[in-house]
């Protein structure tokens, strides 16, 4: 007769455990069985999993799935059915408290703590990003209404901002967290404007030199938003609102408000949560996207008031679901050239992040909004692109 070994025991003793039974009840109202067979059926591979993520939340499964201890054939699948399910709303972890009042209480993006994300995130090297990202590397949700490929799609979602901006020849634009300036590029060779951008990020900035050796009237600014100081005739700032926090939206408004001329239009391109009450995913802030937050629809047109006019919203938030996925298959295509210089941890990291990303937009727990935003509002009014 065998014995079982000592990490059997301890699965067996999890299949029987009260915090197994809830789970596995809970799970079913998503259709995810635990040890099931479908792509979307979560794996057990260790003990200790369940427990975790009913005490620590997404970062004590995200922390198991780094680790090994649970698989999913179809992350993306399973993250789908999960919040689909709103089943991350029913279960409050009691570890997570202070994390939600950390977060309310602290200003966790100011001028200091800024530059945290650009060199944990987007330092991570211009190599690694080119392999993931379309060939402009814009690291920003693209536009799929007609398009088929992931080029084709940021270079549509590019070209969208450049029409809602309405930009002519001559005119100078601001781009407020410019990433590899792919918008300063397209905006420069198809509008004949020019760019500042600024960035936090030196591996970005580093990059932008490439780009005005070639000729283009852009400039990459190593700063934080708060510091500039100039007018423009427009401005545009795509995924990097999600930095900026609650505490500092009113005082980034009042920076585009400074820097934005009178005449001027503002577009902000931003993901978005549907609830004030949630507060920032753990798991995301620890390992992706150190000191973020999603704003809400209403904390955003609460910022501006007083400042902007909201002339036009724009939602194609499931479209974030298609570029994720699209960055994924680039990540695993190209992710042996990246072996040697980041981790087996890493890997599953990256991959934890794209793929449940992509289930969260696929639900629509996420969103993603372009906002127009004007002064005193467009004379005759504001004439809708898209």
């Amino acid at each position: 007769m065998n014995l079982p070994t000592l990490d059997t025991q301890k699965t067996v003793f999890d299949e029987r455990s009260s915090s197994h039974r809830f789970v596995a009840d809970l799970l079913k109202q998503a259709d995810i069985a635990i040890n099931g067979h479908r792509p979307w059926d979560i794996q057990l591979k260790a003990p200790g999993v369940i427990d975790s993520a009913l005490s620590r939340g997404n970062l004590g499964l995200g922390e198991s799935y780094m680790n090994g201890d649970w698989d999913a054939k179809s992350l993306d699948q399973f993250f789908y059915r999960l919040m689909r399910a709103q089943l991350h709303q029913r279960i409050r972890p009691t570890q997570l408290v202070y994390h939600s009042l950390r977060s309310r209480l602290l200003n966790r993006q100011n001028a200091k703590r800024a530059w945290e994300v650009g060199e944990k995130h987007y330092d991570l090297g211009n190599e690694f990003y080119a392999a993931m990202l379309d060939k402009r590397m814009t690291y920003t949700c693209g536009y799929w209404k007609d398009a088929a490929t992931l080029d084709d799609a940021q270079e549509a979602k590019l070209d969208l901002i450049c029409r809602k901006l309405d930009l002519k020849p001559g005119m100078r634009v601001l781009d407020i967290g410019c990433g590899w300036g792919s918008f300063m590029a397209y905006a420069a060779e198809h509008y004949g404007v020019e760019c500042v951008g600024l960035t936090i990020s030196k591996q970005q900035a580093e990059f932008g030199k490439r780009l005005m050796k070639a000729g283009l009237p852009v400039e990459f600014r190593l700063q934080d938003y708060r510091d500039e100081t100039e007018q423009f005739d427009r401005i545009v700032s795509v995924g990097m609102f999600e930095h900026v926090g609650r505490k500092n939206y009113r005082e980034y408004m009042e920076v585009a408000n400074r820097c934005l001329k009178e005449d001027g239009l503002f577009l902000l391109h931003t993901i978005g949560k549907n609830l004030s009450t949630t507060s920032t995913d753990p798991w995301i802030d620890k390992y992706i996207f150190p000191n973020g937050e999603l704003p809400t629809l209403g904390r955003v047109t609460d910022a501006a008031e007083g400042l902007f006019v909201v002339e036009d919203v724009h939602n194609f938030g499931a479209d974030y679901d298609k570029t994720l996925m699209a960055w994924h298959k680039n990540f695993e295509a190209n992710w042996a050239q990246f072996k040697e210089q980041f981790d087996h941890t890493f890997y599953r990291m990256w991959r934890y992040y794209l793929l449940s990303c992509a289930g969260a937009f696929r639900a629509r727990e996420t969103q993603l909004w372009q906002f127009v935003l004007s002064k005193q509002g467009v004379v005759g009014g504001y004439e809708r692109v898209s």
